[in-house]
């Protein structure tokens, strides 16, 4: 396994897929699950506090709710995507809002690019994401190989 760049994870048809919104976008969020709640709930749905519960109390999904955002709700989600909880996220973060946890929402989107996790920033690419032929069928995601790249690391200081 030392000798691969890359490990292959899938993504099966049953998506995992976090909801993540600030305050400014926590209707957005909403109005879009409710217009797609007929694909929604053929997966499994996740998201931050409010967020979580907003979407459930309107639309009906099931929606495991994890904390706030500033309370570490991000700081979850990334979690969940390092074990390998979360095939894709939408994340709609206010771009016109300063963000008391700025340095938790860097670090969830970080960790999402570093395990390849598709992420939608508006519902434009939320909506692409959720048309895509592989919303109905199985992905493989290429992710590095960090035993490797810990290795060659080591190596290289010896």
């Amino acid at each position: 396994m030392l000798e691969d760049d890359y490990v292959a994870v899938e993504i099966g048809k049953a998506k995992h897929i976090a909801l993540v919104a600030h305050d400014g976008k926590k209707k957005e969020i909403v109005d879009w699950c409710d217009r797609n709640k007929d694909i929604l709930k053929g997966h499994f749905l996740c998201g931050t506090g409010t967020t979580a519960r907003l979407i459930s109390e309107r639309t009906g999904l099931p929606v495991k709710g994890y904390c706030s955002g500033p309370l570490g709700g991000d700081q979850q989600i990334g979690a969940k995507i390092v074990e390998g909880q979360v095939d894709f996220m939408i994340f709609l973060w206010d771009p016109l809002e300063a963000q008391p946890h700025d340095p938790d929402v860097k670090a969830l989107l970080r960790i999402a690019v570093v395990y390849d996790i598709p992420i939608a920033n508006n519902l434009a690419t939320a909506d692409f994401m959720l048309n895509s032929i592989y919303m109905n069928d199985t992905y493989s995601r290429q992710i590095e190989n960090f035993n490797k790249t810990i290795h060659d690391r080591v190596e290289k200081m010896k």
